[in-house]
C-alpha cells in the first residue's frame, strides 16, 4: 500500500475544505457592492431624467417668476412666485385682461445688479437654468394687457374709466379708490403689440410712461414669455388667477 497517496488525498480535501469559504466570502462582498453601483446608477439617472424633464417645462410649458415690486398690487404682492404659462402667445392666444410677463423692451427697467459671486451665484444660476428657482425678475415685467393690436385705447370718459374701441370698461382688479390713470392719452396699438398697464396705476412705469419711445409705450409680442395663471406663494395667498372676462366682453 502507498502510503503517499492517502496524505495526497487528505491535503486535497483539506484545500478543498478551506476554498469553498473563501469563494463564498467574496461573493459576499461583492454582492453589497454591486448593488451600491446599481443603486448610484438607477439615482443618477433619475435625477438626470427630473433635470431634463424641468428644462423642458421650463422651456416650452411653465416657468416661474417672483414679484419684486409694487406695480400689480394687490392682485400680486411684493415677493410673490407666480406660474406662468408659455403656451400663449403660440398654442393659445393672448386676451385683453390677461396678466403677462415679458422682456424688457428697452428703458423699461433700471440696470440690473450683479448677483452673489463664487460658488452660491453659480448654484442659484444652475437652480434657475433647471427651472428649481423662479427666474430673477431683473429684466422681466409683469403687467396687464389692456389692448391688443389695432385697438384704440384711451384715457378716460367723464367717468373716469378707460375706454377701449369706444367702450368705456370698469375694471375690478385695480386698487379700490384708485384713478384707472392720471394720464390722459389716446393710442393705436400697432400690430404685433400691446398695450399693457399695471393694477397699481398710481405705482406703475407702464406703457403710458413710455410713448415718446420707438413703439409709442406698446410692447412687441415677440417679448412675451407668457401669461401668468397662478400665483404659487405664498401658501396663504395661492390663488388662480383668472382672465376678468367680463371687463372687456363689449368690447368689439
Amino acid at each position: 500500500m502507498d502510503p503517499v497517496t492517502p496524505d495526497e488525498d487528505l491535503d486535497e480535501g483539506r484545500a478543498a475544505d478551506h476554498g469553498a469559504p473563501h469563494h463564498e466570502a467574496s461573493a459576499q462582498h461583492s454582492r453589497p457592492r454591486s448593488t451600491l453601483r446599481s443603486w448610484l446608477r438607477e439615482t443618477a439617472i433619475i435625477v438626470v431624467s427630473a433635470l431634463v424633464l424641468s428644462v423642458l417645462i421650463k422651456t416650452f410649458l411653465v416657468q416661474s417668476f417672483f414679484i419684486p415690486t409694487g406695480s400689480m398690487e394687490s392682485t400680486l404682492e411684493v415677493n410673490d412666485r407666480v406660474l406662468v404659462s408659455k403656451l400663449a402667445p403660440g398654442p393659445l392666444d393672448l386676451h385683453r385682461g390677461d396678466i403677462v410677463v415679458f422682456k424688457d423692451p428697452g428703458g423699461w427697467l433700471e440696470p440690473v445688479q450683479d448677483g452673489p459671486d463664487g460658488w452660491r451665484g453659480t448654484f442659484s444660476d444652475a437652480l434657475t437654468f433647471v427651472g428649481l428657482l423662479p427666474q430673477d425678475a431683473g429684466e422681466h415685467l409683469i403687467k396687464r394687457v389692456i389692448g391688443l393690436p389695432g385697438d384704440t385705447v384711451e384715457c378716460c370718459d367723464p367717468q373716469g374709466r378707460l375706454i377701449v374701441n369706444g367702450v368705456p370698461i370698469d375694471e375690478p382688479y385695480i386698487n379700490a379708490g384708485s384713478r384707472p390713470s392720471e394720464i390722459e392719452f389716446s393710442v393705436v396699438v400697432p400690430p404685433d403689440s400691446l398695450w399693457v398697464m399695471g393694477d397699481n396705476r398710481q405705482n406703475s412705469r407702464d406703457s403710458r410712461y413710455h410713448q415718446g419711445e420707438p413703439g409709442g409705450g406698446a410692447i412687441p409680442l415677440r417679448n412675451v414669455v407668457g401669461v401668468a395663471f397662478v400665483t404659487l406663494w405664498p401658501l396663504d395667498r395661492a390663488t388662480v388667477l383668472r382672465n376678468p372676462g367680463d371687463t372687456f366682453a363689449d368690447v368689439p
